[in-house]
């Protein structure tokens, strides 16, 4: 899925990760299924956070009674208490560097029809979104101001349109994306509404 400000241009440029049902157990550190210079992520259960390294993270839930919940921790290692059941934990790594893009836009700047953008909170370090496609939304072209995740809660098609190419991103739920900041494109759903948590690094 691609999102106004904050979404990533191409395929190239994006992670998408498929569930894998790492968790953790046993002691040994989850395998991160985006780890890069900006952000470390991991999904896994919520029992075992203890086995994570103590640092601050959102942590996103995927469970049926409280999908999409969002909540930021100090130290993830010790929020234990505070998940359960599958989720998402998004660690963010060393600040960047690069200026800002020109020209970049934030949720309802660009020609955008169908979608809504709901902030859960924000900090120094991120902004957490819950955002909403509707079904034939679409995305005019527009350039990301911030690198995102994306944690996929309902799943659903997604046309994208990058780089003069043309491809559909199909999604489930627990998918994530590593999306770059400074990228361009549009985009349009293809299938039922899609309902995601960004989390938007800040420099």
């Amino acid at each position: 899925m691609r999102w106004p400000w904050i979404l990533a241009a191409s395929l190239a440029t994006s992670s998408p990760v498929s569930p894998d049902g790492q968790s953790g157990r046993g002691g040994a550190l989850p395998r991160a299924v985006i780890d890069n210079a900006r952000v470390r992520v991991y999904r896994m259960a919520g029992d075992a956070l203890g086995s994570l390294e103590h640092a601050p993270a959102v942590i996103v839930s995927l469970g049926e009674s409280d999908l999409g919940k969002a909540m930021w921790t100090d130290d993830a290692a010790r929020a234990g208490a505070a998940a359960s059941g599958r989720i998402v934990v998004v660690q963010p790594g060393r600040a960047s560097s690069s200026p800002p893009p020109p020209a970049a836009s934030r949720p309802g700047d660009a020609p955008f029809t169908g979608m809504s953008f709901k902030t859960m909170f924000e900090n120094e370090r991120v902004s957490v979104i819950r955002a909403r496609m509707e079904v034939g939304a679409r995305e005019g072209f527009h350039t990301h101001g911030a690198d995102t995740i994306v944690v996929h809660l309902s799943g659903g098609e997604i046309e994208d349109t990058a780089d003069g190419k043309t491809v559909v991103n199909r999604w489930t739920r627990g998918d994530v994306e590593f999306e770059g900041r400074g990228t361009s494109h549009s985009a349009r759903n293809v299938g039922g509404a899609v309902d995601v948590v960004l989390v938007a690094l800040k420099p």
